[in-house]
């Protein structure tokens, strides 16, 4: 039996891949924030039949959430599936930050990701498998001002930590054996992020799952790429720059190390 991590499971994406997951046999860990909506995907999974869930809450915005989170994992894992994020925000919302005092989206999207991933690297399986969820909506990353101090927009901040995701998968897969990709699951889902955001939805959560399923489940996917949907596709640019990709993780390990100092 597989035991599969996703986070950000309570909701929109992470929720259909649990409840696709633990009803075709998986020990799914849900992670989430609110206690009660997370209880709702584990008695659902329950009531098909699967394996019982483990529930895991924690706050994504907050690192020294991230590491007890990455500490109440005491088994081997098969698959983690860094989904949980936000999007642009409300029309109108201005710059926020996270309890680490890192722009908000960067800090949830990208670096809770990042820091998740390698407190568990040495608890995945040496067939196991990371899925991080982006986007096709991608911008370049301006490393004289990453935590856009200046000129801040939720659009672009959002585009700039997807990208960010991406560039850390083309890294881990260098460095890991395990099979890492990142994809954009489908466009303008019907997921609360969407709606939050203004913008009319055009694909279905269902979609988006089928692509993301693949990366999961299927016996022939190659590691190291970034999928647009159920296809292989090209990235930004600046995610196959080797010397960008060194000053994003060169930020993300410092900004960690000051957040738990």
């Amino acid at each position: 039996m597989q035991t599969i991590l996703i986070t950000g499971a309570t909701d929109g994406l992470g929720r259909e891949l649990a409840l696709r997951l633990g009803t075709a046999g998986a020990r799914v860990l849900i992670h989430g924030r609110d206690a009660a909506r997370a209880e709702r995907v584990r008695a659902d999974i329950r009531a098909a039949g699967g394996p019982e869930p483990e529930i895991l809450l924690a706050d994504l915005a907050d690192l020294h959430h991230v590491d007890k989170l990455a500490d109440s994992i005491d088994s081997e894992l098969d698959v983690l599936v860094n989904n949980a994020g936000i999007g642009g925000g409300r029309p109108g919302t201005g710059r926020e930050v996270s309890a680490d005092g890192i722009e908000l989206r960067f800090a949830v999207n990208y670096l809770a990701g990042y820091h998740l991933t390698r407190r568990l690297l040495p608890q995945l399986a040496p067939t196991g498998r990371i899925v991080n969820v982006a986007s096709a909506g991608q911008q370049a990353i301006d490393f004289e001002d990453p935590m856009m101090e200046r000129g801040w927009d939720g659009f672009s901040a959002y585009q700039r930590s997807k990208l960010a995701q991406i560039m850390f998968t083309i890294d881990l897969a260098a460095e890991q054996s395990v099979v890492v990709n990142a994809l954009h699951p489908a466009t303008f889902m019907a997921t609360t992020m969407v709606t939050e955001s203004g913008v009319s939805p055009i694909s279905s959560v269902a979609e988006g799952a089928d692509a993301t399923m693949r990366l999961i489940t299927a016996p022939d996917v190659p590691t190291g790429r970034y999928f647009n949907g159920l296809r292989e596709a090209r990235a930004n640019e600046q995610a196959y720059d080797a010397r960008a990709r060194e000053r994003l993780r060169t930020l993300s390990d410092n900004l960690i190390t000051t957040a738990l100092r």
